[in-house]
């Protein structure tokens, strides 16, 4: 059964050097890295200073001509941590038939390749910028055409026999030592309307799209093609996947109130997202990957 992060078109180093040349000459020499293959994005190192992202699959498309628009907009306003701005517009050609970008690089390594993971330091850098990020002018989003939440990621209905075959797997895998605990979790999702009060939210929060400094803190948020006008709660799944005790008391002192119920259903999006990882980290052989998604869930289940 083919998975949903299998590719529609594949970039390698060459081809991307080649093409990035091409279109940008005042970037050559090229010297091109892949350095992470994305559900939607292959995703290219280019001399040592820029990140080069091509769509994989065509539902990315989309999603990147509106980070084209949008990520400008924000770089402009603090957020607090670090975000990708988009420099380079690469444009479809015949060998490539999508548009690709090019943003400096964001200092700092994704959590899972890090040498250390300060939990408790990061709360109060990620409570301000997501209080910040989910105040952004909503009617100024939509004029720059980003979307609803299309994908109803926090519809537990329609998700939960994705979670029950997904957690089936990482079971019968051994992927997880606490599997029994990931089986209990079935039995008390939440339920409930959430306040419809939309916000501009990155929309895909997880370990694999933030960046840590050198301390293990927190300093950056990249990949925003899952940006979105929707639920705050998609967002606040870092705090159950990323932050330790402590830190979600720091989270919510800096914050602000949260509704019981918008933490619940943030934790489910913190497990949903996690099983995924897990099971796309063992299926890519990214041993970094499957590692991190154990720790996400065991926070997340706490």
């Amino acid at each position: 059964m083919a998975n949903v992060w299998d590719a529609e078109l594949t970039v390698n180093a060459h081809q991307a050097a080649e093409w990035i040349t091409a279109q940008f000459p005042e970037l050559a020499p090229v010297k091109a890295d892949i350095i992470d293959y994305g559900f939607d994005n292959t995703v290219v190192n280019v001399n040592r200073d820029w990140i080069f992202r091509f769509p994989r699959r065509e539902v990315a498309v989309g999603l990147i001509e509106t980070e084209g628009k949008l990520l400008p907009l924000l770089g402009c306003r603090n957020l607090g941590l670090q975000i990708p701005v988009p420099v380079f517009h690469g444009k479809p050609f015949s060998q490539y038939r999508w548009p690709f970008l090019g943003y400096r690089l964001v200092e700092g390594m994704i959590p899972s390749k890090a040498q250390k993971v300060n939990r408790t330091d990061s709360a109060p850098g990620l409570a301000k910028f997501l209080k910040r990020l989910h105040g952004t002018n909503v009617t100024e989003a939509k004029q720059l055409g980003v979307p609803d939440d299309e994908l109803e990621r926090l519809n537990v209905e329609k998700r939960l026999p994705v979670l029950e075959r997904n957690i089936r797997e990482v079971k019968a895998l051994k992927l997880f030592h606490q599997s029994e605990n990931l089986e209990r979790y079935l039995h008390r999702l939440p339920q409930g309307s959430l306040p419809r009060e939309p916000v501009l939210v990155h929309g895909d929060l997880h370990f694999k799209n933030i960046i840590v400094n050198r301390e293990g803190v927190l300093s950056g948020v990249i990949d925003w093609g899952d940006v979105h006008i929707g639920h705050r709660a998609v967002d606040l799944n870092l705090i159950f996947s990323f932050l330790d005790g402590a830190g979600r008391k720091v989270f919510f002192e800096e914050y602000g109130e949260i509704d019981p119920l918008e933490l619940e259903y943030a934790r489910f999006k913190a497990i949903y997202t996690n099983v995924v990882l897990l099971l796309y980290g063992y299926h890519e052989n990214q041993t970094h990957t499957v590692a991190e998604a154990r720790k996400s869930l065991e926070l997340a289940l706490t």
